[in-house]
């Protein structure tokens, strides 16, 4: 999948070239809100007045051999999704003007990413997390070369995905555990020693939607069970 591949999966992306790096694309948010009553009927999202912005940033990196997704693991000290991973991200803030403009400036503080090397090509749909915050997923690309620079205190390790093993539907699972005397069903992506599940398998399901021409979401894997990957979603260190 190339560049303008990607582009052109995103009506906010403005075609080859886009945006200038670092720039917001303005848009309605997305119509559909997904979250853990995906595949959880019954257990809907908390209503709006109790809900937090956040965003994330989904950084599809241009490699020479691939496009891939950058992850972040978070450090194991941490009171909230120890050792969990996911994408750069947190909680909006007063003085950010837009949600694109909170993925960007936590990607910068978590990794050391700069928005110079960062196309914002559009948005995936929001993600309502049981923790209370309203989670916007921007879709952006990144150009090498760059040099990362991850923050100690909240990110272990910054590693990397190949797009093409996320898009293929051998690899995602759908795992369940009991949880408050329920059984919940989660997505997982399970990619060499690593398990990312929660919050952020659900956006790269969202992302496997609108990049590839049948629908994982609708269509989920069958179910799998580990008592392993107990835990809250994992989103960000803020959500």
């Amino acid at each position: 999948m190339t560049l303008d591949d990607l582009r052109g999966r995103f009506p906010g992306s403005s075609g080859p070239g886009g945006p200038a790096p670092g720039s917001p694309v303005e848009g309605p948010r997305p119509a559909k809100v997904r979250g853990d009553h995906d595949l959880n009927p019954g257990y809907g999202p908390l209503p709006d007045s109790k809900l937090r912005e956040a965003a994330v940033l989904v950084p599809l990196v241009d490699r020479a051999d691939g496009v891939t997704l950058i992850f972040t693991q978070r450090t194991a000290h941490l009171t909230a999704h120890a050792g969990q991973i996911s994408f750069p991200g947190g909680r909006m803030e007063p003085f950010d003007a837009t949600l694109e403009e909170t993925a960007l400036r936590e990607t910068e503080e978590e990794i050391g990413l700069g928005r110079d090397r960062i196309e914002i090509i559009g948005r995936l749909d929001t993600y309502v997390t049981r923790t209370g915050f309203r989670v916007t997923p921007v879709v952006g690309l990144v150009q090498p070369p760059f040099q990362l620079t991850p923050d100690p205190t909240e990110v272990a390790e910054v590693f990397e995905v190949p797009l093409d093993f996320i898009l293929d539907p051998s690899n995602p699972q759908r795992h369940s555990r009991e949880f408050q005397g329920a059984q919940r069903h989660f997505y997982v992506f399970p990619y060499q020693q690593r398990f990312i599940w929660g919050a952020t398998a659900g956006m790269l399901v969202n992302l496997c939607d609108v990049l590839r021409d049948d629908t994982l979401g609708e269509e989920p894997p069958a179910d799998g069970v580990s008592g392993a990957l107990a835990g809250d979603d994992a989103v960000t260190g803020e959500t």
